[in-house]
Formats: C-alpha cells, sequence, structure tokens
C-alpha cells in the first residue's frame, strides 16, 4: 500500500510521515514546494518536488505516486498571513486541492483520501454553539477559514460528483515539537529558551493571553489521520479534538514553572488579530464513535516536550 503525503515537509507532514513509518508497512511518497531538504530527513520516503498550485505538476503528481491513501496536508496555514495576503492564502489553498483531486479523478484513480479543514470554519463560537459538534454553525472570520470552508465543501463536492473516495476532517488546534516559531505555544518556548541562554532580555512578547483553544498534540493528531483515513465514512466529516479548552495563559504558566528565569511580561500589539473567536472547543464524539481514536499525550506534557524542543535547538 501507498501512502502519498502532500506537505510532507511541513510540521504536520513530517510529523504524519514518521507516524505511518512507525506505525504501518506502508510505503511513503511526499510531495514540498522549494526545498526538500527537511523532508529528506525522514528516512524510507520518496520526496517529489511539485507546486500543486500547478494542474500539469499536480498530475505528474499522482500519475507518478499512483497512491493507496492521501493526506493533503499542503497549506498556508498561518492565520495572520491570510489577513496581510489573503489572495496567496486562497490560491494556495483552494487552487492546490483543486488540481490535486481534479488530477486523480481525470486519470481515474480510486485511492482514499483525507481533505484536511479546520475548526477555524466555525469561527466566532456563541456560547449555546458549545462544543462545537459537526452541526454547528458555519461563521469564517479570517481569509484562512473561507480557504479552509471551501476546501472542506469542494471535499464534499468530488464525493458527491466524482465518487471519490473523500473523508473530511476538522481538526481543532494541534501543537508539538518543531512547529513553527510564528504559532503561540513555540513562540513562547523560544522566548524562554533565549532568555535562559541570555540571548534576549528576560521580556516576554504576548499576544491574546484569554483565547481559550482546544489543543491537542501533534502526535496524536497524526495517529487521527491515520486511524480517519482508514475508518472515516466517505463523504463524512469529522471533528478532532480533545474536547477541553485550554487557555494561552495556561499554556504559558505551564512553560514558566519549568524554568527558573524571572520572566517579566509586555503584550505586542502586533500580535493581536484583527478578529479572534474566545473560546472554541470540539465535540469529538463522532470521530471517537467511528474510529476508536483517543488522545494520549497530555497537555502538560506537550507544553513541556515544546520548551525542550527549543532547548535542544537553541545551543
Amino acid at each position: 500500500m501507498r501512502a502519498l503525503i502532500t506537505g510532507i515537509a511541513g510540521f504536520v507532514g513530517a510529523h504524519l510521515a514518521e507516524a505511518i513509518r512507525a506505525e504501518t508497512d506502508w510505503e511513503v511518497w511526499g510531495a514540498v514546494i522549494g526545498s526538500v531538504e527537511r523532508a529528506s530527513a525522514i528516512s524510507g520516503v520518496r520526496i517529489l518536488t511539485t507546486d500543486l498550485r500547478e494542474p500539469e505538476q499536480a498530475r505528474v503528481l499522482v500519475e507518478a505516486a499512483q497512491p493507496d491513501w492521501v493526506f493533503h496536508l499542503a497549506a498556508q496555514a498561518y492565520v495572520p498571513q491570510s489577513w496581510a495576503d489573503p489572495w496567496d492564502t486562497y490560491q494556495t489553498n483552494i487552487r492546490s486541492q483543486l488540481n490535486l483531486l481534479d488530477a486523480m479523478s481525470r486519470l481515474g484513480l480510486q485511492p482514499r483520501i483525507l481533505v484536511v479543514s479546520s475548526n477555524e470554519v466555525y469561527g466566532y463560537a456563541h456560547p449555546g454553539d458549545l462544543p462545537l459538534n459537526e452541526n454547528a454553525p458555519l461563521r469564517p472570520n479570517s481569509p484562512y477559514s473561507v480557504s479552509k470552508l471551501a476546501q472542506d465543501f469542494m471535499g464534499l463536492q468530488y464525493f458527491l460528483d466524482r465518487q471519490m473516495s473523500i473523508i473530511r476532517v476538522r481538526p481543532f488546534n494541534h501543537i508539538g515539537p518543531r512547529q513553527n516559531e510564528r504559532f503561540v505555544a513555540p513562540s513562547f518556548a523560544k522566548q524562554i529558551v533565549e532568555i535562559e541562554r541570555g540571548r534576549r532580555e528576560p521580556v516576554l512578547r504576548l499576544g491574546n493571553m484569554a483565547a481559550q483553544r482546544d489543543f491537542t498534540d501533534v502526535r496524536d493528531m497524526v495517529r487521527a489521520y491515520i486511524q480517519g483515513i482508514q475508518k472515516g465514512e466517505p463523504g463524512d466529516v469529522y471533528n478532532i479534538g480533545t474536547g477541553t479548552a485550554r487557555s494561552v495563559r495556561e499554556m504559558l504558566d505551564i512553560m514558566l514553572a519549568s524554568t527558573p528565569m524571572t520572566i517579566a511580561e509586555e503584550i505586542d500589539p502586533a500580535k493581536i488579530r484583527p478578529s479572534d473567536t474566545p473560546i472554541s472547543y470540539a465535540d469529538p464524539s463522532k470521530f471517537k464513535r467511528q474510529t476508536g481514536w483517543e488522545p494520549r499525550i497530555s497537555f502538560q506534557q506537550t507544553c513541556v516536550d515544546i520548551l525542550n524542543d527549543w532547548r535542544s535547538r537553541i545551543p
């Protein structure tokens, strides 16, 4: 059996490739745009340089890979960047998936496909909507969330009119080692470690500390993807999360409790989003019933692992 991971060089893609190699006997192929250096560190993976925004490159990729499983992770995933350049996010996220699905349809391939949407499609959640199940109102409040909603419904469309075996998932926030420092958890961890190493003044630059999110360890999330693509019902959609809201403040407090340094805090206006959701967390019961998946790694362990990851990176 052969698995194709688009965006294999990204945070989630690399963890997913490692999990597939460890837990299955599948052959793994990966698509990256630009440098293959990060992806080439994953042993036993065949890497193809592909810009999915180009239809012909998408066709060449799927014709070469001939996959049985497709995990479509390639995307512009940073919400603030979607406000800075909305069209780039729309083009990258929507057109790339369109070209990928269209290429497989035209070639007559019939793999199982995991389309990765996002909890961001629910946008501003009203208190009565919580916890968010798959039937909650969709109120996308950023260009990123609009792009993920388009990907989500495009997956449904290709299931309905092309009879493709597409399972859609809406993962809630996932964090863990090796995540890009633009995101909140690695931003905290990197700043703390730089302070420990004497590389910056002992002041943390912070954004909205009151926000509450459903944080899942990326290593648990990629297990969910593997189970979801095998056991999910084609045409259906599933929320993936822990079912618990944790504040950004709690995340930082766990990290601060793991350092001997005395550190001050300062709000950085540049880290405040134009539009933010106060609280969001999943009702993952449908996915758990369908697949038997449960998260294994505690929130506290994840936060400490992220901090230690940066300690290993910064000499």
